[in-house]
């Protein structure tokens, strides 16, 4: 009827099922070019996530082995004199220190400075390999926590005779794979049988490059002078400090000032400082490689912009609005960049996993890690997306479809 308003048309809004449908088209027709930006992002939170995973599985491996061997170990050994000189335990410093209320275990080592481990006594002299040869006491296992990997630990009848137990380097580098009575090691200038190689001792590692033999062995064959020159010891957890306070004076009361002690823990503890600082430096390679990928994002949907003119001149003529455009190319970047972040942490998943179970670590991968490198992903698909985005809702149906 004359002098009635027309009705005015709404534009139909975008559910947000209908945003991810038409956000997905674009992907869905240029899947390779679709493919090669999102494994840009997924390059780069492969790599965080990776890194991450790999220094927690480390982290967990060292609170596991920390667990299993204990962190009440506490060592002495000899510093310098006021000269100095090197300085020495006094031979009672063993028993001195295992008078100490709270001490649960003591043992101890002795370096015979002048005996040179050798596989024959056919190589020259100077080729020792840096082997030390150490007079250990028969509780010195159980005391650092150390296992015997083949043969066995010396006893009081093979700790008098010329036996020896090798370290895990110390055999490796003699060619020694495991003992026997024909197997034997050419040390201080005599022979002696193999009856044992030790595992790794992670809170003694100055044992795994020794020749250990027994306490009266090394003073009747090798002159052993009977100083020990580390002292083990294991105390009650509440009372480590304490004892870590006295031992200097304990082991060597006219001279505490020259005893060193120290937590082998605590030198673990610092590697592992150090392996976080290194990967403060692998996360922000990580991060410039997600950054890379955000700048390929980007230029995908700009190119993406520019070859779909026609496509968005149509939309706006049928009726589609400025912000309906907008979020349909900002929906396809973040789709965009959403698949190379799940891809990332997929594969930054299967990498710790992998490189975790081949050190026999305990494959950790935190979540704070997972849903940050997801995070991240459509952080930077917005920022990637919102450039390409407005410049497609600016262009007017009559531009895009008029131009070629």
């Amino acid at each position: 009827m004359a002098g009635q308003e027309r009705p005015r048309l709404v534009p139909a809004r975008l559910r947000p099922r209908d945003v991810v449908r038409v956000g997905g088209v674009g992907l869905r027709t240029r899947p390779l070019r679709a493919f090669l930006s999102a494994l840009g992002i997924a390059i780069g939170i492969a790599a965080m996530v990776s890194v991450v995973g790999i220094s927690s599985s480390s982290r967990a491996e060292l609170d596991r082995m920390l667990d299993a061997l204990g962190t009440n170990l506490l060592t002495v050994a000899p510093g310098n004199t006021l000269m100095g000189d090197a300085a020495q335990l006094p031979k009672e410093s063993v028993a001195m220190i295992g008078r100490i209320g709270p001490v649960e275990q003591v043992s101890a080592t002795g370096l015979v400075a002048d005996a040179k481990v050798y596989r024959t006594d056919r190589i020259p002299a100077a080729e020792s390999g840096g082997i030390g040869v150490r007079a250990a006491r028969l509780d010195l296992l159980e005391t650092v926590g150390a296992t015997i990997a083949h043969g066995t630990w010396l006893n009081e009848a093979t700790a008098r005779y010329p036996a020896v137990v090798l370290g895990a380097t110390a055999a490796k580098r003699l060619g020694i794979g495991a003992p026997g009575p024909d197997v034997q090691v050419y040390l201080g200038g005599r022979w002696f049988t193999v009856i044992g190689i030790l595992a790794p001792a992670p809170l003694a590692p100055e044992l795994d490059l020794s020749a250990l033999i027994g306490w009266e062995a090394g003073q009747t064959y090798l002159d052993f002078d009977g100083h020990p020159t580390t002292v083990y010891t294991r105390s009650a957890e509440y009372a480590v400090q304490a004892v870590q306070a006295v031992l200097g004076a304990t082991a060597n009361p006219e001279a505490p000032n020259e005893v060193q002690v120290s937590r082998p823990s605590d030198a673990l503890a610092a590697q592992q400082a150090t392996d976080e600082a290194f990967t403060g430096l692998l996360l922000g390679l990580g991060a410039v490689a997600l950054l890379v990928g955000g700048v390929g994002v980007a230029n995908t949907m700009v190119i993406s912009v520019l070859e779909r003119r026609a496509e968005i001149g149509l939309r706006r003529s049928l009726g589609a609005t400025r912000g309906q455009v907008r979020i349909q190319f900002l929906a396809e970047s973040l789709l965009l960049s959403a698949l190379g972040g799940v891809g990332g942490v997929l594969i930054g998943i299967g990498v710790t996993a992998g490189y975790a179970l081949s050190r026999d670590w305990p494959p950790v991968v935190p979540g704070w890690a997972m849903a940050g490198g997801v995070g991240a992903t459509l952080l930077i698909g917005a920022f990637a997306g919102l450039y390409p985005a407005i410049r497609a809702a600016r262009l007017a149906p009559t531009e895009a479809l008029t131009t070629p």
